[in-house]
């Protein structure tokens, strides 16, 4: 997670405040690459994820008068992303009903510059992105969004319509069967 969210709720009080484009650029600057991300893994299109990034960010704009009384702005992001998301995905389809475990999930590793992300770097990396690719998609989804983005078990399970404890059993199965699979492939035992 960015050492910069925490300066999120002072940005969206100075958007409501004093209608601050400048306050707009900065919290674009920071929650657009990630819900990109987010997007693309559901939506499968660079051109309708970044769409779909920029009308979340766009209503987080149009709605900044009552943004103030959201606790999490970055939670309200993701959510409002993945609804956006779904709907997209059912109106390609033509379900009428969509689910994210319908859909085949894509995750890749952001290129942040956390304790993480500076340990594992080329090849481990590259390893690692293969060992998500194998996991479930709920699983993918659980993963990106409480080891890279940062959410805590209730938001991810807010974000995803699940309970916190089915958040607990998705990841520690993704840490065991990535576990599992790294071990494999870089001959560790």
């Amino acid at each position: 997670m960015s050492n910069t969210l925490p300066a999120l709720p002072l940005l969206v009080e100075e958007m409501a405040s004093a209608n601050s484009e400048d306050a707009y650029g900065k919290v674009f600057a920071l929650l657009f690459a990630p819900l990109l991300k987010f997007c693309y893994g559901i939506v499968k299109s660079e051109m309708a994820a970044e769409e779909i990034a920029s009308d979340v960010l766009l209503m987080l704009w149009q709605r900044r008068q009552t943004l103030t009384a959201v606790n999490n702005v970055k939670h309200y992001a993701f959510i409002s992303a993945r609804n956006m998301a779904l709907n997209y995905v059912k109106k390609q389809s033509g379900k009428t009903v969509v689910s994210l475990n319908d859909i085949d999930v894509d995750i890749q590793l952001g290129t942040v510059a956390s304790p993480e992300a500076i340990l594992i770097q080329g090849e481990m990396k590259a390893g690692l992105e293969r060992a998500i690719a194998k996991l479930p998609n709920q699983a993918k989804l659980v993963f990106k969004l409480v080891k890279e983005e940062g959410f805590s078990y209730k938001e991810t399970a807010d974000i995803l319509g699940i309970s916190p404890k089915t958040v607990d059993a998705h990841l520690v199965n993704a840490v065991r069967k990535l576990v599992h699979i790294l071990k494999q492939e870089f001959n560790l035992t």
